[in-house]
């Protein structure tokens, strides 16, 4: 795969990406895909938990403070999905985005994998630069797909009519 974020670039301003679990930090994690992401709102404490423990994930810090996060699903040997991506607000636009999906492209774990898959709703430019395409066949994909259940707020709540 061809470069085309400058690792270095990203590192002299105090970006670094790990895939040390130790490093995560669970709340800013669980409050992003919980509370403001799109795919995932609802998503119970332990079913993330779980999730991470089983997934390769890829946190992008600034000056050790997590900004962005990615998770891999994967075999290591034929099928990987990305899953969970996001960069907080207060640092987008800097090219982060990019910078994660080439590094998650170029990990060796990764390297001869028959297929990649993701979903998104919003960021199909971001990742036809990494070589993804819409589903050819989509026809050849099933899915089974149970949301998360938020919790209704009072307000949410049909109101009673006083009779």
């Amino acid at each position: 795969m061809k470069t085309i974020m400058n690792d270095q670039a990203f590192l002299n301003k105090g970006f670094t990406i790990s895939t040390d679990r130790s490093l995560l930090d669970f709340d800013v994690i669980h409050r992003y895909l919980d509370q403001e992401s799109y795919w995932s709102k609802g998503i119970p404490v332990e079913k993330l938990k779980t999730a991470i423990e089983h997934s390769i994930c890829f946190g992008v810090y600034h000056n050790k403070t997590q900004v962005g996060f990615a998770r891999v699903i994967t075999d290591e040997a034929t099928f990987a999905y990305i899953a969970d991506v996001f960069v907080l607000p207060q640092f987008r636009k800097q090219g982060l985005s990019k910078w994660l999906i080439q590094t998650i492209r170029n990990y060796p774990v990764l390297q001869g994998l028959r297929r990649w898959s993701l979903a998104t709703a919003d960021a199909h430019g971001l990742y036809t630069q990494f070589g993804f395409t819409v589903i050819s066949g989509p026809d050849r994909w099933m899915e089974i797909f149970t949301p998360y259940q938020t919790p209704k707020k009072d307000s949410d709540e049909p109101k009673k009519a006083n009779i």
